[in-house]
């Protein structure tokens, strides 16, 4: 495998793994790591989160990850599913 490609996925491996920890940890959301599918979506019938949530999830992810994500974020489609917060935590670190 090409060592970019494998370093990419392992980076965002760990990225995944810190926003499920974060989920669970920060947002009790009640389930084990591996039962959070990173497509599963943040709000309604998915996690069940609700706009309170979704401003403790930036905080948080500012905080673990050291990122500074805009506001209008709230609310967007990049939040709305564990798979995009990934890319955007990705996507903040460059």
């Amino acid at each position: 495998m090409d060592p970019d490609l494998q370093a990419y996925l392992n980076t965002r491996m760990s990225v995944l793994d810190r926003v499920r920890r974060i989920l669970i940890d920060n947002l009790d959301v009640r389930r084990e790591p591996e039962e959070i599918d990173p497509d599963t979506p943040l709000f309604g019938t998915g996690l069940g989160l609700d706009s309170v949530d979704a401003v403790e999830l930036l905080i948080s992810l500012e905080v673990e990850f050291g990122v500074s994500l805009p506001d209008e974020i709230v609310g967007r489609a990049m939040m709305r599913t564990v798979n995009n917060l990934v890319d955007l935590v990705i996507g903040q670190g460059r």
